[in-house]
């Protein structure tokens, strides 16, 4: 189980890049929203993306256990869920989504409270905590931008 669980926390391995591996986390969290987009309903992505926190959760423990370290870089599923979140039910193009993921790594590097308090929970709630405060920013601004621009018939 442990091994499963490093395979999930890092993202099949995307952790272990070598440079940026929580923008790589993300970027693999935008491929995995596109394949979820382009099969599930709006009731299946937050099925989804509450099974991934669960299992985030879980895998973020075990890995924590593991390397020895609290929230090592090398685990990605927090960023995964992230980015889900962050587009979850919106409606967004090219450009919605690239501000989406600059959003999110900003939020998620700045970590704005309680983003940064919630890095304190135990295990891999801390681990996941931190990058769903993260994702709500970035879908807040996100959709307000949404709303500005429909609004303006841009």
């Amino acid at each position: 189980m442990k091994r499963l669980a490093v395979v999930v926390s890092t993202g099949f391995y995307c952790g272990y890049a070598p440079v940026a591996p929580g923008t790589v986390g993300s970027a693999l969290g935008l491929v995995v929203f596109g394949v979820l987009r382009a099969i599930a309903s709006p009731l299946g992505e937050v099925v989804t993306i509450a099974v991934l926190l669960a299992v985030g959760v879980w895998s973020a423990s075990v890995t924590e256990r593991y390397v020895g370290r609290t929230d090592p870089g090398i685990i990605v599923i927090d960023e995964i869920v992230g980015m889900l979140l962050t587009f979850a039910c919106l409606n967004v193009g090219f450009g919605s989504l690239l501000f989406g993921f600059v959003l999110f790594r900003v939020f998620d590097i700045v970590k704005p409270y309680p983003a940064r308090a919630c890095e304190r929970l135990p295990g891999g709630w801390g681990v996941m905590a931190d990058d769903v405060v993260a994702a709500l920013y970035a879908q807040a601004v996100l959709r307000g931008g949404i709303w500005v621009i429909a609004a303006l018939g841009a």
